[in-house]
C-alpha cells in the first residue's frame, strides 16, 4: 500500500496493543465469554433469529450445534495488503454461513459444511499457532454465526500468549446484540456489503432483510472502532474495512452503498471494491442466468466513479507480495 493512504491514518507501532487486552486485564474478557454461551440458547446469535437450543447441540440454518466447525487456518496472503503484510494473515475458516450466497466461491464450506468440529481449546490452540508462524492479526472469517465459541476460545488464548489484532471477516449478516459482544475486543471490522436491494438479497442471499441490517452493522462497526487506521510498516491495526464485491446487473446497488458510506458511515472509509467475482456456487442453474458471468469492466469502473462522486477515496490497491518479476 503506497504510504499515502495511510499517512493521515497512523498509529504508532509501539504503543498498539490489541483491544482485547485491556478487557482480559479486568475479567471482562471471561464475562463477556459466559455471556455469550447464554446466548445460543435459544440462539439469536445473527438476525435469522432461529431460537433454536444450540447448547443442546440443535441446529437450523447455520448447521452449527453447541461446537463451531473450522474447515482450515493457515497464513493467507490472498487478504488485502494491510492485512497479509509479508507473513501472512491468520486466517481460520469457519464452515458454514448464515448466509446462503447461491454464488459462493466457498460453497463446500459455507454450505455444505466442509470442516471439523472444534472446542474452544483447540480454536485457542490454532490462534496461537498462527502467531508462532508469524501472522500479523488472527483473521474469524464467516464469523456471524459462531461469535460465542471465538469469545469462548479468545480467554484461553490470551493466556496462552495471544497479543495479535484480532479482524472480523464478515458478509455482513451480523446482530447488533452479537455486536455488542465484540465491542472492545475486535480491532478490525472487515464487513462484505454485497446488495442494497431486498429483492436481489432475498434471491441471491437468501435473505431479504440483508441490507438493513449490513446498514446497521456497519454504522455499529465504524462506532466501535472509527476508520482504518495504520502502523508505520502499512499493517491495518484498527478500524472498519468495508468490501464490496462488484456484481453482474447491480450497478445501482453498488451506487446506492458508495453513498452510504460516505454520507451515512464516514467519507474516511476504507472501502476495497472488488471485480473478481466468477460464477461458482450454484449459479450454473438456469435459474440465476443474470449473475451467471463476470462483471463487465463498465460495471467495475462505474461502481468506482460512484464512489469518488460520493465523496470516498481511501481506495484499496494490490501490490506485488514479492516485488516486480525481472524482465525477460
Amino acid at each position: 500500500m503506497p504510504a499515502a493512504q495511510f499517512d493521515n491514518f497512523s498509529l504508532p507501532s509501539n504503543d498498539f496493543e490489541p483491544a482485547y487486552m485491556e478487557l482480559f486485564r479486568s475479567g471482562e474478557l471471561y464475562r463477556r465469554s459466559r455471556e455469550a454461551l447464554k446466548r445460543l440458547k435459544p440462539c439469536r446469535v445473527c438476525p435469522r433469529d432461529c431460537d433454536v437450543d444450540r447448547l443442546a447441540d440443535e441446529k437450523a440454518v447455520c448447521q452449527t450445534g453447541r461446537r463451531a466447525y473450522v474447515s482450515s487456518y493457515f497464513p493467507h496472503f490472498g487478504e488485502e495488503d494491510c492485512l497479509r503484510g509479508t507473513l501472512g494473515s491468520g486466517t481460520i475458516f469457519f464452515s458454514m454461513c448464515n448466509l446462503k450466497c447461491v454464488f459462493c466461491q466457498n460453497y463446500d464450506i459455507s454450505q455444505r459444511g466442509e470442516g471439523q468440529e472444534v472446542t474452544a481449546e483447540q480454536l485457542a490452540m490454532m490462534m496461537i499457532r498462527l502467531q508462532e508462524r508469524g501472522c500479523h492479526n488472527i483473521n474469524f472469517v464467516t464469523p456471524e454465526h459462531v461469535v460465542p465459541q471465538i469469545l469462548e476460545g479468545l480467554p484461553l488464548a490470551v493466556q496462552m500468549g495471544l497479543r495479535l489484532p484480532l479482524v472480523y471477516n464478515t458478509g455482513a449478516y451480523d446482530s447488533m446484540d452479537s455486536l455488542a459482544l465484540m465491542e472492545g475486543i475486535v480491532d478490525i471490522y472487515m464487513p462484505d456489503f454485497k446488495y442494497w436491494d431486498p429483492e436481489r438479497s432475498h434471491r441471491h442471499l437468501k435473505a431479504r432483510n440483508y441490507p438493513d441490517a449490513a446498514r446497521q452493522v456497519i454504522r455499529e462497526m465504524h462506532r466501535q472502532v472509527g476508520e482504518l487506521k495504520f502502523d508505520s510498516s502499512g499493517l491495518a491495526k484498527r478500524g472498519v474495512l468495508v468490501r464490496h464485491l462488484v456484481m453482474p446487473d447491480a450497478v445501482e446497488d453498488s451506487e446506492r452503498i458508495m453513498r452510504f458510506l460516505a454520507e451515512e458511515v464516514s467519507r474516511h472509509t476504507y472501502v476495497n471494491i472488488m471485480g473478481q467475482y466468477h460464477p461458482a456456487g450454484r449459479v450454473s442453474d438456469k435459474r440465476f442466468g443474470e449473475i451467471n458471468r463476470r462483471p463487465f469492466q463498465a460495471e467495475i469502473r462505474a461502481t468506482f466513479d460512484a464512489a469518488r462522486a460520493a465523496g470516498l477515496y481511501r481506495f484499496d490497491s494490490r501490490q506485488p507480495l514479492f516485488g516486480s518479476l525481472p524482465p525477460v
